[in-house]
């Protein structure tokens, strides 16, 4: 019975550090309560045009309290899009508008919301370091991941 459970635990510890990868051009993130993505890194094959990501919050605190979203930008800008995120506010999503450093978005949601956005693949360069992360204040320096054009 150790044995199963054992196996069970690394199996599971093992999907929650895979990359976002999906048969096409999407992909699925989860956020929680305790400010965590399940993945860490989102690969975009070459031969996608446009790219989905389903942001799911599986936590249960409002948005007010525990909102997540997910940003895309050059790891290089990360910071600077996080701060001038929080200067724009919740009412914003935490991204400031027209943030020509910013690839693309989801809205901000809550517990037991799903939303979903586009990327334009094309605006993707290979060997260029991307990052996702979530804007809400505190929530960047844990929740984010990298996310890069595949093969």
């Amino acid at each position: 019975m150790k044995k199963i459970l054992m196996t069970l635990t690394l199996c599971a510890a093992g999907a929650l550090s895979a990359p976002a990868m999906a048969a096409g051009c999407e992909a699925v993130v989860e956020g929680n309560d305790a400010m965590q993505f399940n993945v860490k890194s989102i690969d975009v094959p070459k031969s996608c045009k446009k790219f989905s990501v389903t942001l799911k919050h599986v936590g249960k605190m409002p948005k007010t309290a525990m909102g997540h979203n997910i940003v895309i930008s050059t790891a290089a800008d990360m910071q600077a899009v996080v701060n001038d995120g929080i200067a724009a506010g919740a009412g914003a999503d935490y991204v400031k508008a027209g943030d020509a450093r910013v690839l693309a978005h989801s809205k901000l949601i809550g517990g037991g919301e799903t939303t979903k956005f586009d990327i334009d693949a094309s605006k993707l360069k290979a060997g260029t370091d991307y990052a996702f992360f979530c804007s809400f204040p505190g929530h960047a320096a844990l929740m984010k991941g990298t996310l890069k054009l595949g093969s």
